[in-house]
């Protein structure tokens, strides 16, 4: 059933699958329309081919977006050395700050310094990495990203066997012992998003399930309704 104190799903398209040349343009595509209020986050995926064997966008990206749009844009770094270069995504104006608890000896202190740089901050594990080492430092932070596919690229499989680690934090934060946003990342869509909200997902992060037909608006208004179809118990 529908717990009141959580906020409604939230839905942040990842222009990972959007049209590099119009970025602009495929972000004021997600924004508020005549089917949807608009998206609650964009997500950047920002790839260093050094942590993730891919490289994408960065830093002047980012600052160019936050000039086109007052949507909050929630990065997520898959990067090497995030205690050097997250801050400043904060510090540029992004909203979320996410880095990998795999990338750093000392996330605490990472998490720190987003905070500190007025952002929010996000711990991401990859789907091979267990929870239980990180549960302990969690009150650290606004958001844990839990991947459901390993992190790199774009449009692949769902791995429904990370939603244990959405049950065990979902059940601590239902119970009051945590303060937190659970996200989830990798292979979302229309078959699969009704799972992730069952188990207890708040944000859920859709690349090509948004971005690979005509009407990214329209496919934000659906992946929403299921999720809240599932929240509401229906």
């Amino acid at each position: 059933m529908c717990n009141p104190g959580r906020p409604a799903p939230m839905i942040a398209p990842s222009i990972l699958s959007a049209d590099f040349a119009n970025l602009a343009a495929e972000v004021a595509a997600v924004g508020p329309s005549d089917v949807d209020p608009g998206v609650d986050w964009v997500h950047v995926d920002v790839m260093d081919n050094h942590f993730v064997p891919n490289l994408t966008l960065g830093m002047p990206v980012v600052e160019s977006l936050l000039k086109a749009t007052d949507i909050p844009l929630d990065c997520h770094l898959m990067i090497e050395d995030p205690g050097r270069w997250a801050p400043p995504y904060a510090e540029a104006g992004a909203y979320n700050v996410t880095f990998h608890a795999e990338a750093t000896d000392d996330p605490t202190a990472v998490a720190r310094d987003i905070r500190a740089a007025g952002g929010k901050a996000g711990l991401a594990i990859k789907p091979g990495t267990p929870l239980e080492p990180y549960l302990e430092i969690l009150q650290d932070f606004d958001t844990l990203l839990v991947m459901s596919v390993e992190p790199g690229f774009g449009g692949q499989k769902f791995m429904p066997e990370v939603l244990d680690k959405v049950r065990i934090i979902r059940k601590k934060i239902d119970s009051g012992d945590l303060r937190l946003l659970v996200e989830i990342d990798g292979g979302i869509s229309d078959s699969t998003i009704e799972e992730a909200a069952e188990a207890g997902v708040d944000c859920f992060v859709a690349g090509s399930a948004v971005y690979g037909g005509d009407d990214p608006a329209a496919r934000v208004a659906e992946l929403r309704r299921k999720a809240t179809l599932v929240r509401e118990g229906r």
